[in-house]
């Protein structure tokens, strides 16, 4: 069996795979479900992600590795930046680990040049099949599954490489052709942050430090003078309870945007208790991705 894997920004240890059926189910609807926001990237990444844990759902029967990529998808669908997997995190055999390292550095070095916005498309297609890739190395080791996705993952990657602007010459030659215009930055408005808690908790671990340390980057750079922060719970224990956990969890995170420089005069907070779930479930359910804060931006 293997270890559940922490991803990107998500600070919580997921349930045992042998009990994690119905709730593979559950989530991967919720992303079958949600409606992509945020940059072009992150739109194609939603929908390979989406693809990705059906695939492992409904013809794999891997519950567990359908639960970790639904929750990528759902943190990408909200506009949450999710990086590829970390090697470390699966159990590979020790000589296939330095392919691991020099793809995810190519990739990585992609993104550093600008491929996401550059070539959105490809890039997510990239990123997709190297988590898919790590993700059936592991298997081979007891089933001998052939590793498409790796060839998959050298073609995505190498008409990325190819795509990426070649460094501009000193001095300049000749004036050279216009190339393609970045996307339009989304609205703000749209944008989305989420902080997740462990159970029955209203710390912002390290994971959620992560995704406050974007957000005041964001402020910073958009000259954003509104934040409202809105705090969330799963439906473990009474309404009452849950409506100051609630706010807690909101509060938290404004204290975590002071003392990071954000005014607190202009960040409006609100607990929303157990009343709007990222995941439907039944009332006493502990469920990890209900147990959040949302952040929004006017």
């Amino acid at each position: 069996m293997k270890a559940f894997r922490y991803f990107g920004l998500v600070g919580m240890v997921f349930l045992a795979a042998a009990c994690s059926g119905f709730d593979s189910k559950r989530e991967v609807q919720a992303l079958n479900d949600a409606t992509a926001v945020g940059s072009p990237f992150s739109q194609q990444l939603t929908a390979e992600y989406r693809a990705f844990s059906n695939f492992e759902l409904k013809k794999e029967m891997d519950y567990a590795d359908a639960l970790h990529f639904a929750r990528k998808g759902l943190q990408t669908a909200s506009g949450v930046e999710v990086m590829p997997e970390q090697i470390t995190d699966w159990d590979l055999d020790a000589g296939q680990i330095p392919e691991f390292v020099d793809a995810r550095g190519r990739l990585i070095n992609a993104f550093d040049l600008g491929a996401r916005e550059v070539m959105p498309g490809k890039s997510a297609v990239a990123q997709a099949r190297f988590d898919c890739w790590i993700e059936q190395a592991e298997e081979a080791r007891t089933n001998n599954t052939a590793p498409s996705c790796r060839d998959e993952f050298m073609t995505a990657m190498a008409d990325v490489e190819a795509g990426l602007p070649e460094p501009m010459p000193e001095p300049m030659p000749e004036p050279v052709a216009a190339m393609e215009p970045a996307p339009e930055p989304m609205d703000i408005r749209e944008a989305m942050y989420l902080v997740f808690f462990d159970f029955d908790s209203s710390v912002v671990g390290t994971g959620g430090q992560s995704v406050l340390d974007a957000v005041v980057n964001e402020v910073n750079n958009r000259g954003i003078q509104t934040i409202n922060i809105v705090g969330h719970t799963d439906r473990a224990g009474s309404n009452s309870y849950n409506d100051a956990l609630a706010m807690r969890r909101a509060e938290a995170v404004r204290n975590e945007l002071a003392a990071r420089g954000i005014d607190p005069s202009g960040v409006m907070v609100n607990g929303q208790g157990e009343t709007e779930l990222l995941v439907e479930t039944a009332d006493g359910v502990r469920e990890p991705a209900n147990r959040r804060a949302t952040i929004t931006f006017q």
